[in-house]
């Protein structure tokens, strides 16, 4: 049953780890599983954001093309004066209307307007070119959207002023349709899509055409707080509905980095883009985590099931070995028995027989030591009579006992025997040890050593913590018979019957030392 128990505390540990690990590898393709899916939205939302930092450089780079015009004028303004100054900027302007975006570009030298672009501009539009022009004197960069017909004209104007100080207005218009089939050229394949608007929200470029020209406030759900930027951060990014693609999108809104101009760009991202990926992720994660989950649940139930066979195994080859012990302690027991009948047997006429012949000696000489050898002789034997039921005793009785007896040999050999007892661990006391060990032990040393008063036998009873050791100067009998070895063969069997296996009895220098292991049977 010991065993049994054991087994049964053990599998059922085995069961609580088992369960516990499976539940932290669980937990852990859990975690790790949503570890990837956050992981993967933190990479989307960078890829998105690099796309629009991209997007944004690549349309400020073309809309920066518009400015190159400026760049131009200056250089002329630079290296002319009043007189070929006129003529430099007909020349200029034929060059720059060799652009399939200019419609048309014009100057005012001073008071002078002079009009190289388009010959065919209706006098209304010139008209309108000079109220512009009048409007903005003191502006250095002015741009604006005006309508033309079913279209929609970019006009840019510039203020310069040449070495000479003669003042220079340069204007040029740009078809926003041709501007829009241009992006839709070389931008047709992006992931994204952006649209360019001015300062007061005016539409001057956007993939649906319909939508150039108006305020962008109007038809999106852009508002004028998405141009207000922090110091920390140059844009403004949120999520909103697409007022081109009907649908979520990350929208990123940032101002155009080109110098002196107050245009805005929005670069926006299909939200579902972002989230299929992710979604995607997220399927492929809880699946792993699934088939995870599965395969360790089936590796636990099969290895649960070889365990319970094999304990089952071990149970029956346990069930078989105790029952081979028990039957093993029977017979040692039983074999103990009839050793210590044996040795009963064996003592009493012999010891019965030395001790009455000493008793009848002391009885003429000294009285009172017979009466007290009278007394010891009959409790020894009513010890040897009676004993115990598992052939052990506790070591307070055998000392008691071998006290007795040594005093009865001492008695009969008086100078010849020398006796000491040595207490080193009086806790060993409550502890037991085989019955009649130390007579045993002793009788044996009286038996097989001379004692003589010129040469005395000395024996030494030294009591320890777990054991007691007797030891005797080895003095061998010539002419003694070989014992039988009964006492210290029934030794063996008692300390076998108790598992003990560090009984002892060799000779070492010059003496026999015996080592009897205490039975604490409390543990």
């Amino acid at each position: 049953m010991k065993f049994r128990f054991s087994n049964i505390t053990s599998r059922r540990a085995f069961l609580i780890y088992g369960t516990i690990s499976i539940l932290l590898t669980v937990i852990s393709v859990y975690f790790l599983s949503s570890l990837i899916t956050d992981l993967t939205e933190k990479s989307n939302e960078e890829a998105a954001q690099r796309n629009f930092i991209k997007k944004q450089e690549f349309m400020s780079q073309e809309f920066s093309k518009f400015l190159e015009q400026e760049n131009q004028i200056k250089n002329v303004v630079k290296i002319s004066n009043s007189k070929n100054l006129s003529a430099n900027l007909e020349v200029l302007s034929s060059i720059q209307m060799t652009s399939s975006l200019l419609t048309n570009n014009w100057f005012k030298i001073n008071d002078r307007e002079i009009h190289f672009g388009n010959d065919t501009v209706s006098t209304a539009l010139k008209n309108n070119i000079r109220d512009f022009v009048l409007q903005n004197t003191t502006a250095q960069h002015i741009s604006t959207v005006i309508p033309q017909g079913k279209e929609w004209i970019w006009r840019i104007y510039f203020k310069l002023v040449s070495p000479d100080n003669t003042t220079v207005r340069y204007g040029y218009d740009i078809n926003l349709k041709a501007l829009h089939d241009y992006f839709a050229t070389i931008d047709g394949t992006a992931p994204n899509y952006a649209f360019v608007f001015d300062q007061k929200g005016t539409c001057i470029f956007h993939p649906e055409s319909d939508f150039i020209g108006k305020n962008v406030y109007d038809i999106s759900s852009l508002k004028a707080s998405d141009t207000i930027f922090n110091k920390n951060q140059d844009y403004v990014k949120r999520v909103t509905l697409s007022e081109y693609l009907k649908l979520d999108v990350i929208r990123f809104t940032k101002r155009v980095n080109l110098k002196g101009s107050h245009w805005y760009i929005c670069v926006s991202f299909p939200k579902d883009f972002v989230v299929e990926d992710v979604t995607t992720i997220k399927k492929y994660t809880t699946l792993i985590y699934s088939i995870t989950t599965v395969m360790l649940l089936l590796i636990f139930y099969l290895f649960t099931y070889a365990n319970r066979r094999a304990y089952q195994e071990k149970e029956v080859v346990i069930q078989e070995k105790n029952t081979l012990l028990v039957e093993n302690e029977k017979i040692v027991k039983e074999k103990a028995l009839m050793q210590l009948q044996q040795l009963i047997e064996q003592i009493n006429p012999h010891f019965l027989f030395n001790s009455l012949n000493s008793l009848y000696m002391l009885i003429d000489s000294d009285i009172k030591t017979a009466q007290k050898f009278t007394l010891n002789l009959s409790r020894i034997y009513r010890y040897l009579i009676d004993p115990p039921e598992k052939n052990i005793v506790l070591l307070k009785n055998e000392l008691l006992f071998i006290e007795k007896y040594i005093f009865l040999q001492q008695t009969r050999f008086r100078e010849e025997l020398f006796f000491s007892i040595e207490i080193e661990d009086e806790s060993a006391l409550t502890k037991s040890l085989p019955y009649l060990a130390f007579q045993i032990v002793i009788e044996n040393a009286i038996k097989h050593n001379m004692a003589t008063s010129e040469i005395p036998l000395h024996t030494r009873i030294v009591i320890k913590a777990d054991h007691v050791v007797i030891s005797n100067n080895l003095q061998p009998k010539q002419n003694s018979e070989p014992g039988t070895k009964f006492g210290l063969n029934y030794l063996r069997s008692i300390y076998s019957y108790y598992s003990k296996t560090d009984f002892q009895a060799t000779e070492k220098e010059g003496n026999f030392v015996c080592i009897l292991p205490l039975i604490d049977i409390h543990s």
